[in-house]
């Protein structure tokens, strides 16, 4: 999402949105002296407000929902979606109180630019009013942009963003980079939405688990965990991956029902009741056997409603993915005893297996 803000020194609205390698910054508007300080930021924090709302949209799309029927999850997304086309009118003729009342929105992307539009009234500048109109445009634009999976230009911040799925042209865009990278490149944190680079990571993990699996005589679940005995990795995530496309889950499925679940955490629900439940029945048992209640109490705080980082699930997902393919290669240098660095037979083998399954990413 992008961020809006007053400059006081230049006396500007000034806007800035994360590129994946850093801010970039552009000046919406020199203000002019007619327009407070209090009121250009009162400006900044409901257009910052509104783009979070837009960006919202991209990121809990209405297909993602379970449900699509009347009034569920998945329609009033549609319509929060929809709302895109009431936003300029709301930006130029807002709803204002009256005898003491004020109309509001249950539509988060109409109320938002309903309370820009406030903003821009009580500023009272008309050449300021249309180029916030612009640059909001410009900004939704953004969004429709990185929706069909074009993440160039300004749509770009949604690198920064995880998405409760993913563009199949961003998959294959993610797919390209592990050809040519098979241990992972920063390009996948740059160039490409992260939950996308994720399911392109887990298909390249699990072609590099099956090549060090073929090498070590472990099973192809086993190879992440393994490696962690000679290099300190975060295993278990690559591992119930690994052990979810076992089972028969595509990556896609695998990864965006990960993601998904972080996504439900980080809103402080629990994702998974019966999963919980079974944790502290196996927690209750053990304490039992070992006639330790203090066990109990140990064992529940290790208890996570999501492996993930509910702050950034898709990023942490992607970096967990690629230390488990580094464990892959671990084990098969280990296996193959060879000191080759980060390419080599490995690479060519990996890149081989990825191919040879490439069905899997359709």
């Amino acid at each position: 999402m992008s961020t809006y803000a007053y400059d006081v020194d230049r006396h500007a609205l000034v806007v800035f949105w994360n590129t994946g390698m850093g801010n970039a910054a552009f000046t919406v508007a020199d203000l002019s002296r007619k327009v407070t300080g209090d009121q250009a930021q009162h400006l900044a924090h409901a257009l910052t407000l509104l783009s979070k709302q837009a960006w919202r949209t991209y990121t809990h799309p209405a297909s993602a929902a379970e449900d699509q029927s009347e009034n569920s999850e998945g329609w009033r997304r549609e319509h929060h979606r929809e709302a895109f086309t009431t936003v300029a009118d709301a930006l130029t003729t807002p709803n204002l109180p009256s005898d003491g009342m004020l109309l509001h929105s249950h539509n988060p992307v109409e109320e938002a630019a309903q309370q820009a539009g406030r903003a821009l009234h009580a500023a009272g500048d008309a050449d300021l009013t249309a180029r916030i109109v612009a640059e909001i445009q410009t900004e939704m634009n953004a969004v429709e942009q990185a929706e069909l999976g074009d993440l160039t230009g300004r749509a770009r911040q949604a690198v920064a963003l995880t998405r409760a799925g993913a563009s199949p042209a961003q998959v294959q865009a993610a797919d390209r980079i592990l050809s040519d990278h098979p241990l992972g490149s920063r390009a996948l944190f740059t160039d490409v939405d992260p939950v996308a680079a994720s399911i392109a990571a887990a298909h390249w993990l699990q072609a590099a688990a099956d090549v060090a699996a073929e090498t070590s005589g472990l099973a192809p679940t086993q190879v992440v965990e393994e490696a962690d005995n000679i290099e300190a990795l975060a295993h278990a995530t690559p591992t119930a991956v690994l052990e979810s496309l076992e089972v028969g889950l595509s990556p896609y499925d695998a990864i965006t029902g990960m993601i998904r679940e972080a996504m439900t955490a980080a809103e402080g629900k629990i994702p998974d009741i019966e999963a919980v439940r079974d944790c502290i029945s196996q927690a209750d048992e053990l304490a039992d056997e070992h006639q330790d209640p203090r066990l109990r109490d140990a064992l529940l705080q290790t208890l996570r409603t999501t492996p993930l980082d509910p702050m950034r699930p898709a990023h942490d997902l992607l970096e967990d993915l690629l230390d488990g393919i580094r464990g892959c290669w671990l084990i098969y240098r280990e296996s193959a005893e060879t000191e080759e660095g980060a390419g080599g037979p490995f690479a060519d083998a990996v890149r081989a297996e990825a191919n040879e399954n490439q069905d899997r990413l359709t």
